[in-house]
């Protein structure tokens, strides 16, 4: 179970919405072997695509190297779908290399303007397990 804070999801879903039609992209960082999400960590889509997103390599290392000196780890890897439901393509589960991090996924298709989709899943050697999300105060 993923258990992340109302300020969190608000600043996920705020950066799905913002980076709207293309697919936005970060991590959430918390304390090595916590399990415990604190620092939003919002990053750039480097193909600014409204189906895939990659993290920019250079972006990417400095935000590991940063949580390797805080001694962090990456809680969360969230990221957008734009047009389809919130669950994992091939191409995520091919790209999930963190064993220990929830894969948080938020759709911003058309028929959910008011409306969010946000679910969380494991990913592990290509196997894909949903998990419930609760959601606590800040």
């Amino acid at each position: 179970m993923l258990t992340i804070s109302k300020e969190l999801v608000d600043k996920i879903i705020e950066h799905a919405r913002a980076d709207h039609p293309d697919e936005a992209c970060g991590v959430i960082a918390g304390p090595l072997g916590s399990d415990t999400p604190v620092r939003f960590v919002p990053m750039e889509n480097a193909e600014r695509s409204p189906t895939f997103y990659r993290f920019d390599s250079m972006e990417q290392l400095k935000v590991w190297r940063e949580m390797d000196d805080r001694d962090e780890e990456p809680v969360v890897i969230y990221h957008s779908h734009t047009a389809t439901e919130a669950y994992p393509s091939r191409t995520d589960i091919s790209y999930a290399s963190e064993p220990n991090a929830h894969y948080v996924l938020v759709s911003t298709r058309e028929e959910l303007r008011e409306s969010v989709e946000l679910r969380s899943y494991r990913i592990v050697d290509g196997v894909v397990t949903e998990e419930e999300v609760e959601i606590v105060p800040a």
